[in-house]
């Protein structure tokens, strides 16, 4: 079953030079999917996103998402579709302050009146598996960048969405915590069948995807499938990256 259906999608900024970040892109992502985007700067990757993520409209072509598309909904179904149907990860966690990790996590679940009893077994069920059920009665700036970036992760996915969304996930990480948190993602693919679309820069975080789409210029230049270990896939993302242009993105 598709997930998300992406069909002739441009996307044009209008100014004294119109600017065409996106150029006639089409693919689709099946349900359990885990799919990375890379591309050069300037490539549309995170214009795409935000087009899938419903932050921007597309100037022609649609996105659909389970079956819907949301550039046809209004703003209340909008913002109803987004909370219920998406779940989002930033690089910079986007975590409140005020509030427990734990009180971070169950967000979802708060704004869309569950019960409290439910929220409290769903918080414990995310957090085993994710490993932060020690730390969930802490504040952001009591744990490390690692420990919140789980724990929005368990944000994203505890109303379990339909699509999870990441936004350079490890871009704020050292490289172990960069490890850590894409083994959750790969585990929260494989075993909550999340289906899940990272925009990434770091060819090590996208070995761990079973797909791979890069842009360039605005269109699809490139797609690779995973074929064996997250080693083997590094090496072939190095191969495509270099014939884009080079490996810094």
């Amino acid at each position: 079953m598709e997930v998300l259906n992406v069909n002739n999608l441009s996307k044009v900024y209008r100014g004294k030079v119109p600017y065409k970040a996106l150029n006639n892109i089409s693919f689709s992502i099946e349900d359990g999917e885990f799919v990375g985007i890379m591309g050069p700067s300037g490539s549309g990757k995170t214009t795409l996103l935000n087009m899938i993520s419903t932050v921007d409209k597309p100037t022609s072509g649609e996105i659909t998402i389970n079956g819907k598309n949301p550039s046809k909904l209004n703003g209340d179904e909008l913002a109803l579709f987004r909370r219920r149907e998406l779940g989002f990860v930033f690089q910079d966690f986007n975590l409140i302050d005020t509030l427990t990790l734990g009180e971070n996590i169950i967000l979802p679940l708060t704004l869309d009146g569950v019960d409290d009893k439910i929220q409290i077994n769903e918080l414990k069920r995310i957090a085993d598996i994710l490993g932060i059920e020690k730390i969930i009665n802490k504040r952001t700036f009591e744990v490390s960048g690692g420990q919140s970036q789980r724990a929005a992760i368990a944000r994203a996915v505890i109303h379990k969405p339909k699509l999870l969304l990441a936004d350079e996930p490890t871009g704020n990480l050292d490289s172990k915590a960069a490890e850590d948190v894409m083994e959750l993602f790969q585990k929260i693919n494989e075993e909550e069948k999340v289906t899940t679309v990272m925009v990434t820069h770091d060819p090590v975080s996208a070995s761990y995807c079973k797909r791979i789409l890069f842009i360039k210029d605005g269109q699809i230049y490139n797609e690779i499938y995973k074929d064996g270990t997250n080693r083997d896939f590094y090496e072939d993302i190095i191969d495509v990256l270099a014939m884009i242009g080079g490996r810094k993105l």
